[in-house]
């Protein structure tokens, strides 16, 4: 788990980066930025919001013969070595951006390439670097006085609440190709990104597999159990395999299926399904795998347990006790209303 609560900025590099295949330039500051205290509140929220918002989906540089060849690999190694030369090292940072930014409709933008220290990570403090664009122009109003009137000005800036692009170099694992957490609010540019900028690979960990599977399970859910069975029994199957996550500390597929999967008929379908969509996940050979815990947290979160009636009318399903759903709702038919209906059994109303 990541923290950048404490997290300092001890370096910044800004440059500007065009669009290569327009003709467009690359415009390199000559020194590092002079950050003040009011820049660093205002630079730290726009820089890390969104990875505090972002799942951590960790991943590593790559390279198809050895990630040592990797353009950026090369460049965190040395900043890593020596820090106080990160300003040089940005200069060949925005160089590589610029190298990637051919296609019309990459957008030119700024690029600030930053130094932290304090980054927590599993509760251990490391550096990292920062590397950022922003992309986007926005207009705003300002104002000034004209003698007894104010004036408006129409401007154009950045939106200081959304960052464009942005990764974070860890230093760990370097052997493996750092760690590294990116986010890419732009999708209009062919992810040049990810693929043609950082070339970085999913890092496949119990946090992936555990996220990845249970992903896998929902859509199935959907696709499989829902039109086979009904509402209900899609809702509680997610609530019994995200309950089977929860209660193991590791994963084997055969006991996951006799366990979360009441009607064996759909045991032959789940694996059909999966021999069809697991690369998608990249899950079609994965059957054991340790379990990562804050990812069964993190996804029991996101998965609706509510059935939605289309009487304006909503069951909300218990995901901590499913025995419940079992034992005291069932639905039936209503012949004379031509209409299905769920019968909730209880003792008595709970106050809320």
């Amino acid at each position: 788990m990541i923290n950048l609560y404490p997290t300092q900025i001890e370096s910044l590099s800004i440059h500007r980066v065009g669009n290569k295949s327009k003709n467009e330039n690359v415009f390199f500051s000559e020194e590092p930025y002079r950050l003040t205290d009011e820049i660093i509140a205002v630079l730290k929220e726009y820089f890390f919001k969104p990875f505090r918002e972002k799942e951590e989906n960790y991943m590593h540089f790559s390279h198809e013969v050895d990630v040592t060849f990797n353009e950026l690999h090369k460049i965190a190694s040395a900043v890593f070595e020596e820090p106080a030369a990160i300003h040089k090292y940005s200069k060949q940072i925005a160089t590589h951006l610029f190298d990637q930014s051919n296609h019309p409709h990459i957008k030119s933008g700024e690029v600030y390439v930053a130094y932290f220290t304090d980054v927590v990570v599993d509760n251990e403090k490391i550096d990292a670097i920062g590397i950022f664009k922003s992309e986007l122009k926005h207009d705003f109003l300002d104002f000034r006085e004209s003698g007894s009137n104010l004036e408006i000005i129409l401007r154009q800036g950045i939106n200081v609440n959304k960052l464009d692009k942005g990764c974070l170099i860890l230093n760990q694992e370097k052997d493996a190709g750092f760690r590294i957490l990116s986010v890419d609010s732009n999708r209009y540019d062919t992810k040049y990104w990810l693929e043609k900028f950082l070339d970085v690979e999913a890092t496949t960990d119990e946090n992936f597999y555990t996220k990845k599977y249970l992903k896998f399970c929902q859509d199935f859910a959907k696709d499989v159990v829902l039109p086979a069975e009904d509402k209900k029994e899609e809702v509680m199957f997610m609530n019994r395999a995200v309950n089977h996550f929860a209660k193991n500390d590791d994963f084997e597929e055969t006991n996951f299926l006799n366990e979360v999967i009441s009607n064996p008929d759909l045991i032959p379908e789940f694996k059909h399904y999966k021999t069809e969509k697991g690369p998608k996940y990249s899950i079609e050979d994965v059957s054991n795998f340790p379990i990562a815990n804050k990812a069964v947290s993190d996804a029991r979160k996101k998965i609706k347990n509510l059935i939605q009636l289309d009487t304006n009318i909503q069951i909300k399903m218990d995901f901590i006790n499913p025995e419940s759903a079992e034992k005291y709702v069932e639905k039936g038919w209503d012949e004379e209303r031509q209409m299905y209906y769920y019968l909730v059994y209880f003792n008595k109303e709970q106050k809320s």
